[in-house]
């Protein structure tokens, strides 16, 4: 693949949108989760108080289900993107896959006509 071929596929429409919305889709993923994440270890920073006070007038503390709740979080997120990789985007990679592998089809038929058709015995 030669750099034109790379350019014509960087410059692609559906390569474009496709590489837009995962990129859209994993940042903010990602940045719900580290939100979450640092808050909860601010939370452990700076109001160790209120994680170590009673959740329900018993032995649990606020620590234990918002601990939980942090990784059952990221199941959910993983589930989410999971879900809209499956219904939305691998359709739209295998659209800009077809127009990646026409690009790429082409130059390379091109090259084995002139090679061919160079030639005589």
């Amino acid at each position: 693949m030669d750099d034109v071929q790379v350019q014509r596929i960087l410059q692609n429409p559906k390569f474009k949108q496709m590489v837009s919305k995962k990129s859209t889709l994993s940042w903010t993923l990602t940045i719900i989760m580290l939100v979450v994440y640092v808050g909860f270890m601010l939370l452990v920073g700076y109001n160790k108080e209120f994680l170590m006070s009673s959740f329900s007038g018993g032995v649990t503390t606020w620590g234990i289900p918002l601990g939980l709740g942090i990784i059952v979080l990221s199941f959910v997120l993983c589930g989410v993107y999971s879900y809209i990789a499956n219904n939305t985007l691998d359709q739209l990679t295998a659209e800009a896959m077809k127009e990646v592998e026409a690009i790429a089809h082409e130059k390379s038929n091109t090259n084995n006509s002139n090679v061919s058709g160079g030639e005589s015995v």
